[in-house]
């Protein structure tokens, strides 16, 4: 986050209630109907979860997809406050809060996907700590880094409400804004370690199941995959936010900052395709592409259309300088390419031994999910329109 510079940034001026806001909040209310009915009647009662598949649509979208999409975050805090890239400040505050956002909503998936949801808190208790398991580590990553989000988001609020708050609301908003300018390249830095860290340990979840995950997606080096899509979708995720925001706002393309910002995004997203086709050679895996199975069209759809088809797009100029085309771009990699490889990693390719039926999602599992997007979507117009999150506009005459 960066230090607070009055004027820079302010709340948008936008009616809060509109049709699309309320139906929002409709479909946000028919999920937590479902929601209550699994904190009442259990989770047999509302998913398709059994003992052959633990791990469902929570864990591979609401959990691993969440975190992967709540990347740009991070990279762009890298981008901005380590490399000093500040051409690409203005995109730091949307960036922070959509992490911020998403870090908060994947700790609430989790509650509606742990079977004993009211133990959650465990980790937080050194007696509960477990060193050698992949699930604590992330578990431990993502709280202290939701902690960090929090801590780094203190500014905007001091902005907004010094010298209209009460005096003792002032007075500690001033005293932590003053001692924050001053460690905040700490949090920065701690925040983009952390980031690092529980991306990749997400992929260690499934390194520990060899004989249940598919060949085309096992892989010992699954936790670096992860690590470096992660990294690859946190710009492509910025332009989705920053397009839809825009126009969901009423507000002026920043095409100026996500042009360039496009341009970064071929290299990473070339060093993931070059990995991927590496490692499926050396692990002599081609054949499974074409054995016909789910997994393999899965896996088509997958590397095709998420990954080379927005690889190829966004090294032209031409899609980089449309904002039509660099959405479509992006949006390919995030919902084909890395929301789909989440999916395809936790539930397609996971084929345990003993399963009678396939794994498929429940409408309940479905209807949570949804409506915590849609929760996830009101909060951050909510906050826009509150906090000084945004860059300043020019007004019309």
């Amino acid at each position: 986050m960066s230090p607070v510079r009055h004027g820079e940034y302010e709340p948008v001026e936008k009616k809060f209630l509109t049709p699309g806001v309320k139906f929002l909040i409709a479909i946000f209310g028919v999920g937590m109907i479902f929601g209550l009915y699994r904190f009442v009647f259990g989770l047999g009662a509302l998913t398709n979860l059994n003992d052959q598949y633990p791990l469902g649509l929570w864990i591979g979208v609401d959990v691993a997809s969440g975190v992967a999409l709540a990347g740009g975050g991070f990279t762009t805090a890298a981008l901005i406050h380590i490399f000093y890239r500040d051409r690409y400040e203005t995109i730091g505050r949307p960036a922070h809060l959509t992490a911020m956002l998403g870090y908060t909503f994947v700790s609430i998936g989790l509650l509606f996907d742990l079977g004993r949801w009211y133990n959650i808190w465990h980790p937080a208790l050194p007696s509960m700590w477990n060193f050698n398991s992949a699930l604590f580590e992330v578990g431990a990553c993502v709280m202290l880094y939701l902690s960090v989000l929090y801590i780094e988001f203190i500014p905007v609020i001091a902005e907004r409400f010094i010298g209209s708050a009460p005096k003792i609301i002032d007075a500690i908003l001033g005293f932590l804004d003053r001692i924050l300018d001053k460690v905040m390249w700490f949090f920065l830095i701690l925040g983009v370690v952390l980031s690092c860290l529980h991306q990749s340990s997400l992929g260690t979840l499934m390194v520990i199941a060899p004989y249940k995950i598919h060949p085309l997606w096992y892989t010992s080096i699954l936790p670096l995959l992860f690590l470096i899509s992660a990294i690859a979708v946190g710009f492509p995720m910025v332009i989705f936010e920053s397009i839809l925001a825009s126009k969901s706002l009423g507000r002026k393309l920043e095409m100026d900052v996500l042009r360039p910002l496009s341009r970064m995004i071929s290299p990473i997203l070339g060093v993931y395709w070059i990995i991927k086709i590496v490692d499926l050679t050396i692990r002599e895996s081609w054949h499974y592409v074409l054995e016909g199975s789910l997994q393999s069209y899965m896996f088509l759809i997958e590397f095709g259309i998420g990954v080379t088809l927005p690889l190829i797009m966004l090294f032209s100029e031409n899609v980089r300088r449309s904002p039509k085309l660099l959405f479509t771009a992006s949006s390919l990699y995030i919902v084909f390419g890395v929301l789909l490889n989440r999916v395809n990693v936790f539930f397609i390719a996971y084929q345990p031994q003993f399963a009678v039926r396939q794994y498929i999602p429940s409408i309940g599992e479905f209807m949570v999910t949804i409506g915590l997007i849609a929760a996830l979507v009101l909060l951050y117009r909510a906050f826009v329109t509150i906090f000084p999150i945004l860059p300043a506009q020019e007004k019309k005459a």
